[in-house]
């Protein structure tokens, strides 16, 4: 095994340490999320929106205090992103030798209620210029090819219908800890973004790496790539809707999806693995 690798094992596995101990830091003991609202100088607290930007943007600032320490311990230090439109969301630097850079990602959803072993994906950053050019530096930190590894610090939860938390309400201080928190029962993991990508952009038009979405596969690390191996992923999401063969029935294709592409490439169709499906329909939570 290489140093470099060794390296960058090493530094997955503190992070997946680290990570297993941040539910008893944002939850209560009834696994409601600790955050219950924000206050004003009047000691009213406003309840928080179910928007999950609003909530992945406040899990982030509940946690960054968590990241800085895991840094310090572990010989890093932390480079946030310049914008916010650029990646990643952190670089953890060493602080004895600054070749050595990990990108990770704060990505959180939640499940879905009518299947719950599932959840809403998320994106896993650009198939765009600093992806294809390793040496770039438009919309990211550090140049894509400077990083050893990069990591989805993930967080899972299960949402409060708006029947049980009502947005429009204001709280006294002394209420505090009869208010309902709009999200509950996280899970935390931690993957390297390759293992958990499927083959399909993740946001409409906009050049972004969907994931997938079967719970048990994003924790395990179980994408459509990861018996492929990175360099698959690298290749199919730099060539993504890039390329076109033509069909027996005369008919130009676009190629868009990992089984054309692999069979395009000439590589072995049975190593991709197979995207979970929802089957059937379960009764909310």
């Amino acid at each position: 095994m290489s140093r470099d690798i060794e390296i960058k094992q090493e530094f997955f596995q503190a992070l997946t340490r680290f990570v297993s101990l941040l539910d008893e830091h944002v939850s209560t003991d009834d696994g409601q999320w600790r955050i219950k609202g924000f206050i004003d100088v009047c000691r009213n607290i406003y309840t928080i929106s179910s928007d999950t930007k609003i909530i992945s943007k406040i899990l982030e600032i509940h946690l960054f205090p968590r990241i800085l320490s895991f840094a310090e311990e572990t010989g890093y230090r932390v480079v946030l992103a310049e914008h916010q439109n650029y990646y990643p969301d952190i670089s953890f630097v060493h602080e004895d030798n600054e070749n050595v850079k990990f990108a990770v990602d704060f990505k959180t959803t939640y499940r879905l209620s009518d299947y719950p072993e599932f959840c809403n994906g998320f994106t896993l950053g650009s198939h765009g210029e600093y992806f294809i050019n390793r040496r770039s530096s438009k919309n990211i930190q550090f140049p894509y090819g400077q990083y050893q590894g990069h990591f989805c610090l993930g967080i899972i939860y299960d949402r409060h219908t708006e029947r049980i938390v009502d947005e429009t309400r204001t709280y006294d201080f002394e209420e505090l800890r009869s208010i309902t928190s709009v999200i509950k029962d996280f899970e935390f993991f931690v993957a390297e973004k390759w293992k958990i990508a499927s083959d399909k952009s993740g946001s409409g038009n906009t050049a972004n790496i969907g994931s997938i979405n079967k719970i048990g596969d994003i924790v395990s690390g179980r994408g459509m790539f990861s018996d492929l191996g990175e360099e698959w992923f690298d290749d199919y999401w730099m060539n993504y809707g890039k390329i076109t063969f033509t069909e027996e029935s005369g008919e130009t294709k676009q190629i868009r999806n990992l089984k054309d592409f692999v069979a395009y490439r000439g590589g072995d169709v049975e190593l991709i693995v197979p995207k979970a499906r929802k089957i059937g329909r379960r009764s909310r939570n």
